[in-house]
C-alpha cells in the first residue's frame, strides 16, 4: 500500500504553527496559507527519486529530526521537489503532525532540552569522535567495499552464519579504545557532578545513550552513509533503503554491570552492533528467527538457533525484529556499540499490512502450509471429478 493512501486513512488534523522562520509564509496564527502547497493537494511518491539530491536541514529548529526532512524529501511530487527549502519544510512538516501526536512532541521537546544541557556541560576528551573521519574510524576492507557499494563487495567482506544475520570486520582498535575512553570520560563526569542520566532501554541499567552528549550527528553519518547502503541490499523488506533516524548507544555488561540480557525484539527495521572490548568471557549473542508481532513468542525452529561469539572491532548487522538476548558475562567487561535504525516510511506502511511472509518466519510458515492445502485440496479436486467421469 502506499503512504498516499496510508494517509488518506488517517484522520484529518489541523496544520500546528509556523516553523518561526519570518519568511511570511504563514498568516500569522500558526495556519499554514491556502496558497502554499498542502497533502490535500499533492501527494507523496509511491517510489522515492533516487536521482534527487535533498536538501540539508540541519541549521533549522525543528520537533523532527533534520535527517527525517532530508529523507522525506525523495517522496515528494515532482512539481515540489524545486521549491524553496522552506515552501518544502511547511508540505513535509503538515504531513509529520499528523502521526505524531502532541504529547509525543512533548516528551521530543523536554529530551531536546536535557540533552541540550548535557552538551552545554560536558567537556569531551576526544573532540576527534564527534565528526565523521571515515579512514580513522574503520577498517581498509571495510571502506573498499562501501566505496564500491555492490552486493558482491558487501558479500566479499562478510559472513552470514545464518539467514539474516551479517558479520565483517568494521572497526579500528584506535577507534574502539578512543569510544571506550570518551565513555568512560562521560561517565566519570556524570557520578562527578550528581547528574541524572537516561540509560538506553529499559532492559539495560548501565550503558550511555551517545547521542545525548553530542556524537548524534556522527552516527547519523554512520547510518547514512555506512550502513543504509548495507540494509538497502540486504534488508529492503523493512525499510532498509529509507533509514532516517537512529537511537545510538553503548551496553556494559560485567559482574558488576548488566550480566546478561533477555530474549527480545530491538525498536529497530535494521540493528548494528560491535563489540568494542575489553578483555571478557561469556556473553555470547543468540538468535532464534524473525518474527512480527502477532509471533514474536513463537517457537523457534531448528535453523534459526545461532549462538555468536563477540570479536572486538567486529560487526553484527540484523533486522529489528530478529529475535535475540545475552548470554552472562562471566568475567571482565565487555561493552558493546548499539546503533538503532529506523524508518519513518516503513513503520508507517506496516501499520496497513497483513502479510508479513517477506520476513516474518512463521508468516511465511503460515503461508507455505495455505498453499499446500490449496495444492492437495486442489488435487483432491481432480481426482473426484476424474472418478466421476470414469463411472
Amino acid at each position: 500500500m502506499s503512504l498516499d493512501s496510508a494517509v488518506e486513512r488517517r484522520k484529518e488534523t489541523q496544520t500546528g504553527p509556523g516553523t518561526g522562520n519570518g519568511n511570511g509564509n504563514g498568516n500569522g496564527n500558526g495556519v499554514v496559507s491556502s496558497s502554499l502547497p498542502s497533502y490535500s493537494t499533492h501527494r507523496l511518491r509511491l517510489n522515492p527519486n533516487t536521482d534527487h539530491k535533498p536538501d540539508s536541514y540541519e541549521d533549522l529548529q525543528l520537533e523532527f529530526s533534520p535527517l527525517l526532512f532530508s529523507s522525506l524529501e525523495r517522496y515528494l511530487p515532482p512539481s515540489l521537489l524545486n521549491v524553496s527549502r522552506d515552501t518544502k519544510v511547511q508540505y513535509m512538516r503538515e504531513i509529520l503532525l499528523r502521526y505524531s501526536p502532541e504529547g509525543e512532541r512533548t516528551r521530543v521537546q523536554r529530551h531536546r532540552e536535557y540533552r541540550q544541557k548535557i552538551i552545554s556541560n560536558y567537556q569531551p576528551l576526544h573532540r576527534e569522535l564527534y565528526t565523521m573521519h571515515a579512514a580513522n574510524f574503520f577498517v581498509s576492507s571495510f571502506l573498499e567495499a562501501i566505496n564500491e557499494n555492490t552486493e558482491e563487495s558487501f558479500r566479499n567482506i562478510m559472513s552470514e552464519p545464518s539467514p539474516g544475520v551479517l558479520t565483517f570486520e568494521m572497526l579500528q582498535p584506535r577507534f574502539c579504545e578512543l569510544l571506550l575512553s570518551e565513555v568512560e570520560n562521560f561517565e566519570k563526569w556524570v557520578h562527578e557532578t550528581k547528574f541524572r542520566i537516561m540509560r538506553p532501554n529499559t532492559m539495560n541499567k548501565y550503558g550511555a545513550v551517545l547521542d545525548d552528549f553530542g556524537l548524534e550527528t556522527m552516527l547519523d553519518k554512520l547510518m547514512e552513509d555506512f550502513i543504509r547502503p548495507i540494509s538497502r541490499v540486504f534488508f529492503p523488506e523493512v525499510g532498509g533503503s529509507t533509514l532516517d533516524s537512529h537511537h545510538g548507544f553503548v551496553v556494559e555488561y560485567g559482574m558488576d554491570r548488566d550480566v546478561d540480557l533477555g530474549f527480545h525484539v530491538d525498536d529497530s527495521e535494521v540493528t548494528l552492533n560491535v563489540c568494542l572490548g575489553k578483555q571478557f568471557s561469556g556473553g555470547e549473542l543468540f538468535f532464534r528467527g524473525v518474527r512480527c508481532d502477532k509471533h514474536v513468542n513463537t517457537e523457534t525452529q531448528s535453523e534459526e538457533i545461532l549462538d555468536y561469539s563477540h570479536v572486538p572491532g567486529r560487526a553484527v548487522l540484523h533486522r529489528g525484529r530478529h529475535r535475540h538476548g545475552a548470554r552472562a558475562t562471566t568475567s571482565g567487561h565487555r561493552i558493546n556499540l548499539l546503533l538503532w535504525c529506523r524508518s519513518s516510511v516503513f513503520r508507517e506502511l506496516r501499520k496497513y499490512q497483513k502479510d508479513f511472509s517477506s520476513w516474518c518466519g512463521e508468516c511465511l510458515s503460515e503461508k507455505k502450509e495455505r498453499q499446500r492445502q490449496c495444492v492437495a485440496a486442489t488435487k483432491l479436486e481432480l481426482l473426484k471429478r476424474e472418478g466421476k467421469t470414469a463411472s
